[in-house]
């Protein structure tokens, strides 16, 4: 079994860490294969796509990796701890996403909250981070929130909504920082707080059929 090969980026002018694991997984295929037997539903929490159980044996094997990344990426020696994981999978058009999906945005504002994402399809689209042009924020916590979405509703208010489309580069209201294209077993790793959207292409296949779709791992740790 060949060790993941690792390497965090210094993201943005707040330079959070965002880390790459390549080889995540010893075996990546028989992953997959649960996968595509495994029977889906539809999402939770805003996510434009659907979820799947992952088999008993992911997280204990995976934690391990994680937990020699997440202490020294984050200051911190306290045990991983799994808040939420599923396979994963795009599957809403464009043309349907509800407004706040079409923004990029954080899945929780605490510092000890990390977001996983393991691309499990051949070919696919990936993770793109953001800064909101008028706060300047990279990142939202409890203090920084209400000023986001007060001003992101301003825009709105006197800019319009955005166009019917995942966003995947500069907008007139977000500045694109940095970007993690999708590789077969790849898994990023990053601050929950970060703001961040799946970069799905224009022409990015949205097929519920894990043996053909945007086929992941999404997961919700803490870090004591």
């Amino acid at each position: 079994m060949s060790t993941p090969a690792i390497t965090v980026h210094r993201v943005g002018r707040e330079a959070q860490p965002v880390v790459v694991i390549d080889g995540f997984a010893p075996d990546p295929d028989a992953l997959r294969d649960v996968a595509i037997g495994a029977t889906f539903g539809p999402a939770t929490q805003h996510y434009p796509g659907i979820r799947a159980a992952l088999p008993p044996s992911y997280l204990p094997s995976q934690l391990a990796v994680l937990a020699d990344i997440l202490g020294p990426m984050l200051g911190r020696s306290g045990a991983v701890d799994v808040i939420d994981a599923s396979f994963s999978m795009v599957t809403t058009p464009p043309d349907q996403l509800e407004v706040r999906q079409r923004f990029p945005h954080c899945d929780a504002f605490g510092a000890d909250r990390i977001a996983l994402v393991h691309y499990l399809a051949p070919m696919g689209d990936g993770t793109a981070f953001f800064r909101h042009r008028s706060t300047g924020f990279e990142t939202l916590d409890e203090e920084r929130a209400p000023i986001f979405f007060g001003q992101l509703e301003a825009e709105i208010r006197y800019g319009g909504l955005p166009p019917a489309r995942y966003v995947t580069g500069d907008t007139p209201l977000f500045e694109r920082i940095f970007e993690v294209e999708a590789r077969y077993n790849r898994a990023l790793v990053y601050p929950s707080y970060l703001l961040h959207s799946g970069a799905i292409a224009p022409d990015a296949v949205l097929s519920s059929d894990p043996a053909f779709g945007r086929l992941t791992v999404t997961g919700f740790l803490s870090v004591g």
